[in-house]
């Protein structure tokens, strides 16, 4: 089973960029769908974007267009790159292998804000 640590979350302005990193312990970590998700204050954990193992990518709606997710498999890394950013993207952000039952890391704040 993987360990997830993320990193990258921080305060922005609208229309700003970040990037968030996901480290990953552990073996067959090529072999994880990774996924990022978000939680909103008041609202539920909602999938932004996945990438499987073969490198095909989803994303929701909201984000397409603006983020892309990215994975390095010599480097057991999973990456979102967050451009043109908006109020409505703050929340914090989980980094997730294995789907909703799999593995999470413990989060990281992203706050857009002026």
């Amino acid at each position: 089973q993987v360990q997830l640590v993320e990193s990258g979350g921080g305060l922005v302005q609208p229309g700003g960029s970040l990037r968030l990193s996901c480290a990953a312990s552990g073996r067959f970590f090529s072999m994880y769908a990774m996924g990022w998700y978000r939680q909103a204050p008041g609202k539920q954990r909602e999938l932004v974007a996945v990438i499987f193992s073969g490198g095909t990518t989803n994303y929701t709606d909201s984000v397409k267009g603006r983020f892309t997710i990215s994975r390095d498999n010599a480097k057991n890394m999973v990456y979102l790159q967050m451009n043109s950013l908006k109020p409505g993207d703050t929340a914090v952000y989980y980094c997730n292998a294995g789907g909703k039952l799999g593995t999470w890391g413990q989060g990281t704040q992203v706050t857009v804000s002026s």
